[in-house]
């Protein structure tokens, strides 16, 4: 299994429903988030386009954040997740410098945090809480080695972009453009 999310940024209207309930959920510090909201605004009048969409770790394949840390803090389970373990990271911040998409933040208590598609839902049998909530049903989280899964679907079927594919990092979020 390889977990994958998959964004619908034509469905997305940038709530902030996600990033809240991410907080909530994983009781991250007032200041911090796991996941954010982008705004991209290209082109020129009369012919503007606007897309928003919600960011997070991208749970790498060839993740830079774990090839990186000095203690194995950071690693990947069963299921292509990335996670950091909080009793073995010393806070030296070279996973926050590799990440090439600013997906990761000190935490006051001393150790690095990040998405992690919450892990602790997926092994009751819940969506990830920011997919779970999300009014306009833009967010889908299922398994890509699964042909016939619904993000495997969408991946087929939609044009869609991945971000920094110059990192060369396999991530597993994907923007359905």
């Amino acid at each position: 299994m390889r977990y994958a999310m998959v964004i619908d940024t034509l469905k997305c209207v940038g709530c902030s429903d996600c990033v809240v309930a991410c907080q909530t959920e994983n009781n991250v510090p007032l200041g911090y988030c796991r996941d954010w909201i982008t705004e991209t605004v290209d082109g020129t009048y009369p012919n503007i386009v606007m897309e928003l969409k919600s960011e997070r770790c991208n749970h790498c394949d060839n993740a830079p954040c774990v090839r990186c840390c000095p203690t194995g803090a950071s690693h990947i389970v069963d299921g292509g997740i990335v996670l950091v373990t909080a009793d073995e990271c010393i806070g030296c911040g070279a996973c926050i410098e590799s990440c090439p998409y600013d997906a990761r933040y000190q935490h006051p208590d001393g150790y690095v945090d990040k998405c992690t598609f919450c892990h602790h839902r997926l092994e009751k049998g819940q969506l990830p809480a920011c997919v779970s909530v999300c009014p306009t049903k833009c967010m889908y989280f299922g398994d890509l080695d699964n042909p016939n899964s619904e993000v495997s679907q969408l991946l087929k079927n939609r044009k869609y972009k991945t971000l920094a594919p110059e990192a060369g990092t396999n991530p597993h979020v994907f923007y359905l453009i």
